[in-house]
C-alpha cells in the first residue's frame, strides 16, 4: 500500500476541492489503496497562518483538522525525535522549517510527498504531483 504525506497546501486544496490540485495528486489521494498522512507540522503551520490572518478556516484548526482527517480517512503523523533529527542532515536548499520537517518525515518513514513545491526536488525524497 503506497504511503503518502500531504504537504500543507495539498491537504488544504484537497479538502477545498481546489482547482490548483493536480490531477495526479487528486487521483493518488482519492485512491483508497493509498494511505494518506497529514503531519502535525502542517497542523502547526495552519495554526500559525490562521492566527496571522493568512489562512481562514470555517472552524478552529484543531476541529477543522479533526473533521477532515476523520472524513477523509487520513492519519495524523506525529513528530518524532527521528524526524526532527533528520532535518540536521538535510542540505539548506529550502529554509522553511515546516517544509524541512515534512522532508525529514518523508525520508525517515519512506513516504511519498504529495506537493507542488519545486524546492522539494532538491532532496532525496519521492515526490508526487
Amino acid at each position: 500500500m503506497p504511503r503518502l504525506l500531504l504537504d500543507t497546501h495539498t491537504f488544504l486544496w484537497w479538502v477545498n476541492d481546489a482547482p490548483e490540485l493536480s490531477p495526479v495528486a487528486r487521483d493518488v489521494i482519492s485512491n483508497t489503496n493509498n494511505e494518506c498522512f497529514l503531519s502535525v507540522a502542517s497542523c502547526w503551520e495552519m495554526a500559525i497562518k490562521s492566527s496571522l490572518g493568512k489562512l481562514v478556516l470555517a472552524k478552529p484548526v484543531d476541529r477543522f483538522v479533526h473533521d477532515q482527517i476523520a472524513g477523509n480517512c487520513f492519519t495524523i503523523l506525529n513528530i518524532e525525535l527521528r524526524h526532527a533529527a533528520k532535518v540536521e542532515s538535510l542540505p539548506f536548499h529550502h529554509r522553511d522549517p515546516f517544509d524541512r520537517l515534512l522532508i525529514g518525515q518523508a525520508i525517515s518513514d519512506k513516504l511519498s510527498l504529495v506537493t507542488s513545491d519545486k524546492m522539494f526536488t532538491h532532496y532525496d525524497v519521492q515526490l508526487i504531483w
